[in-house]
């Protein structure tokens, strides 16, 4: 277990494209929050909630944190965890993926790198919401969120672009080619943003 790290769990989203609240929704039984928050616990001595309804989560006996940045995405529950978080470094995962498992955040976790930043490249995507964050990166969290709000116009595609990977950009982050690992599956990254996507989760563990 790891005393020197955070766990930092992401669970202010909106769900407007679920149309509940995917946090609390159920998987085998148990709340999506509460898989995440026990594989979390497992791996990390210090753990922390972000969400902007923390009274929905006093249940799971983790201290919970508001956006300092309010509605302004998964940016300023970044900001809000590494501001709260005690510790220099911290693992930082979105409650909606919950297929993570532990071998992938050790991975990550002692991945070498000089990097602020560690995070895995997966089904095309880079998944900044499951990854290894320096609070050195706290002020360059800020300026993307004062300056450009929640998203950040690509001068040359001259299109929106999200700001965790503006920031991510900013500062210079470590990129695993993770789907190279043995232990790598295509659910692991899976992330849950509407009723299909819960159901791709249940039959993937109903399959199993």
């Amino acid at each position: 277990m790891y005393k020197d790290i955070t766990g930092i769990i992401l669970a202010g989203g909106k769900s407007t494209r679920m149309g509940e609240n995917k946090s609390f929704l159920k998987i085998n039984g148990e709340f999506v929050i509460e898989r995440v928050v026990k594989l979390m616990k497992g791996i990390f001595e210090k753990n922390i909630i972000i969400t902007n309804t923390p009274q929905e989560y006093e249940f799971l006996k983790t201290p919970v944190f508001k956006d300092i940045y309010t509605y302004k995405g998964p940016l300023a529950g970044i900001h809000s965890g590494l501001r709260h978080s005690e510790t220099e470094q911290n693992f930082i995962i979105s409650c909606d993926i919950p297929l993570m498992r532990g071998e992938i955040i050790d991975y990550i976790i002692n991945y070498k790198t000089e990097k602020p930043v560690t995070v895995c490249r997966a089904d095309g995507f880079i998944q900044q919401l499951a990854g290894r964050y320096s609070k050195n990166v706290l002020p360059y969290t800020e300026k993307v969120l004062e300056e450009n709000n929640t998203e950040v116009r690509d001068q040359q595609q001259n299109q929106r672009k999200c700001a965790v990977l503006s920031m991510l950009e900013i500062v210079g982050s470590a990129i695993i080619e993770v789907e190279n690992l043995d232990f790598y599956d295509e659910a692991i990254f899976y992330n849950m943003n509407r009723p299909e996507d819960y159901k791709y989760i249940l039959d993937k563990l109903k399959n199993k």
